[in-house]
């Protein structure tokens, strides 16, 4: 299989960015006097976007706090979110790979919009993507496939010459839903069994398994 183009979801799936986001949230909580959560509960209590995040990590006894609390948290997180968060081991070459292959790229993210493209361009500066995308007005978040397809357009790629790629159940679910391949990698915030329970059409459990998903190339990533 060689698609014409790849998706990316941002957390989990290029990024390595749990850390800076449970830090940034129970900064958040404590600065309001609620109790933090151990960085692993947030493996799932991210990738719906920040207003979820602060409503699955604010008790529901206290949803008055709910603003306050995610005003905090988008102060911290704006100075402390690339104090851990770097690409996954053999990110940066796959996608070298990729566009060496004539693969156009792409990120969507239910990350803020101006957060996803500084990640983006800090960590990942050498990648050519042709579109990169967060949360946005106006537009809805995953799992609606009205972002992903309108960056297909934008790529002048058919959907079904896309592969929409992430870590979670809803990055699967926006695949299915906007008729592109959905590949689940695993080294991501969830595991195996929410992938294919939400439509992975494959899984990808390193870098290397990922470009034969994507391309079919025999030879291996070489990791910097």
């Amino acid at each position: 299989m060689h698609l014409r183009a790849a998706l990316f979801d941002l957390d989990g799936t290029l990024l390595d960015s749990l850390h800076d986001i449970g830090a940034a949230m129970n900064h958040a909580l404590a600065s309001q006097g609620l109790p933090v959560h151990p960085l692993a509960a947030y493996r799932h209590f991210v990738g719906e976007g920040v207003q979820v995040l602060v409503s699955r990590a604010v008790p529901v006894d206290r949803a008055e706090l709910h603003a306050p609390v995610l005003a905090a948290y988008r102060a911290f997180y704006a100075e402390h979110m690339q104090d851990h968060t770097r690409p996954f081991p053999g990110i940066p070459a796959l996608l070298a790979r990729l566009a060496d292959e004539g693969v156009k790229l792409a990120v969507l993210s239910n990350k803020p919009d101006a957060s996803t493209r500084r990640l983006v361009a800090d960590l990942l500066p050498d990648v050519r993507f042709g579109a990169v995308y967060g949360e946005r007005s106006g537009v809805p978040r995953k799992p609606d496939p009205t972002a992903a397809l309108s960056i297909a357009a934008e790529l002048g790629v058919g959907p079904g010459d896309c592969a929409f790629i992430g870590d979670t159940g809803v990055d699967m679910e926006t695949a299915r839903a906007a008729g592109m391949y959905g590949v689940g990698v695993t080294w991501g915030f969830r595991g195996e069994e929410e992938l294919q329970t939400h439509g992975a059409r494959v899984l990808a459990r390193t870098s290397d398994e990922l470009l034969q998903a994507l391309v079919g190339a025999p030879r291996a990533v070489t990791r910097p």
